[in-house]
């Protein structure tokens, strides 16, 4: 099909691309490849049943197993009848050792008082106070890249963890990290790539005291971020001991340090203190930066939307360089349709404490609930063309008939990701600049592999070739 666009865009090609994802199965994996798939890559466990049926509901190797897609299911498990569910084991076992005790992990009275602690740091009018110095983390990235020649092939996903951790240094985190940020990016992903593989010692539920290889390599990445964590707690306290913080645009560190809980006035524990540094730095980079380099390689494969992006971006930063997610409606759609395929938390879990009806089921207390992203958000019953990459599902008009429980990137109800509106515009400005000096081309051969390690993420990175406009 040719299309003509006008200047700067010839006869163009388009064919439909269905972006790369593990096949679905059959049939369900016996016990010994499904404990070898869980800690390969969770995303090839699926089955093509899972992709079309609402609500599936079963024994596994784990227990008691049920599956929900359908939109009012997911709703009554997160919102309706949410305090009958509760963050997982699995989780608490993979993640504990570096989170156990902030915001991602905690549980009812922990977990509110950390929410509403953190909750003024990202008020639509804080965020909005976050535009110029995102802005200038653009321009950094652009200029990085506006530093190398054109052909040059880029691992666009390292360059991404880069920009997306010098915003937080710029925003939340104005006092800077103490250390090199390319020491944090690695041990991020050191992090995630061991001890975010699930262990099928774990998965079984045998004692903890039986050693698990991943967290062993996990170690030193660990040691880490508690040494440069230490030293950030310790850099502020100093601080705020000498000049309390009066700066109108809040940070993250200081609010903690200060947190006092109004009924006791007793602060907030070292753990969760340390706890919630490490969830911003590790998932709150890593998860915008994921969205952003999947957002690139789609453009890539698809050179309409990416023109119907650039002239976006171009008509907007010719009026200022700082745009809002709503002045950008074709780049928030492409954004937005990237974390439909490629969502940047793939799996929601939660544990059932008493007993429930889910549809024609019985939910038995102790039942794992399992809620995808990655299932939903390419659920035949859904969307049309679910496997196919259109961003025009999000354009003004359409948006609107997604229904609030078919699409979960940042998931839904009372624990939808306290970032979100921060994540959106951050990653809205960044593209923009990204979009308006450089263009990326797919490696020719190379095809990138979702995996699943806490976040979504290409295994191996992203190369892509750069290109001047």
């Amino acid at each position: 099909m040719g299309l003509v666009l006008g200047r700067g865009l010839t006869h163009l090609t388009l064919m439909l691309h269905r972006p790369p994802a593990p096949t679905p199965l059959d049939k369900p994996l016996g016990t010994i490849p499904l404990l070898w798939a869980m800690r390969a890559n969770p995303l090839s466990t699926w089955t093509r049943a899972h992709f079309e049926e609402p609500i599936l509901h079963g024994t596994s190797i784990i227990g008691e197993v049920c599956v929900v897609s359908e939109p009012a299911a997911i709703r009554h498990v997160l919102v309706d009848n949410v305090a009958n569910y509760r963050k997982d084991d699995l989780q608490q076992r993979l993640l504990g050792p570096g989170l156990a005790g902030g915001l991602l992990l905690a549980e009812d009275d922990m977990w509110r008082r950390q929410r509403r602690l953190l909750a003024p740091l990202f008020t639509p009018r804080a965020v909005a106070g976050y535009k110029p110095a995102m802005a200038q983390s653009a321009q950094w990235l652009v200029a990085r890249w506006g530093r190398q020649r054109a052909g040059r092939t880029i691992d666009i996903a390292a360059d991404f963890s880069r920009v997306t951790l010098d915003v937080l240094e710029r925003t939340i985190f104005p006092q800077g990290l103490g250390r090199d940020p390319t020491q944090f990016i690695h041990a991020v992903t050191a992090y995630f790539e061991t001890a975010g593989r699930v262990d099928p010692l774990d998965l079984l539920r045998l004692p903890e005291w039986l050693p698990r290889l991943g967290r062993k390599r996990a170690a030193p990445a660990l040691a880490f971020f508690a040494e440069a964590v230490e030293a950030m707690i310790t850099k502020q306290r100093a601080a705020l001991a000498l000049a309390p913080n009066t700066s109108e645009r809040p940070d993250l560190l200081s609010a903690l340090l200060s947190a006092a809980d109004p009924e006791t006035g007793a602060g907030l524990s070292e753990e969760e203190i340390r706890a919630n540094i490490l969830t911003f730095i590790g998932a709150g980079h890593e998860t915008t930066a994921n969205a952003l380099t999947w957002t690139l390689y789609l453009l890539g494969t698809h050179p309409l939307w990416r023109a119907r992006a650039e002239a976006e971006a171009d008509a907007l930063l010719a009026q200022s360089d700082i745009p809002s997610p709503e002045e950008a409606p074709v780049i928030r759609a492409v954004l937005e349709e990237a974390m439909r395929l490629y969502p940047p938390a793939a799996t929601l879990t939660r544990d059932a404490i008493g007993p429930d009806r889910i549809g024609s089921f019985h939910i038995r207390p102790g039942t794992r609930m399992v809620i995808s992203p990655w299932l939903v958000q390419r659920h035949k019953t859904l969307w049309t063309d679910a496997d196919l990459f259109d961003p025009a599902r999000f354009l003004p008009g359409a948006r609107d008939k997604i229904d609030r429980f078919a699409y979960l990137p940042f998931g839904a109800g009372p624990r939808i990701c306290i970032g979100m509106g921060f994540a959106m515009q951050e990653a809205v400005i960044l593209l923009a600049h990204v979009l308006k000096h450089v263009r990326f081309e797919p490696v020719p051969g190379h095809v990138p592999v979702p995996v699943q390690r806490v976040t979504l993420r290409p295994q191996g990175g992203m190369p892509m070739v750069l290109q001047r406009r």
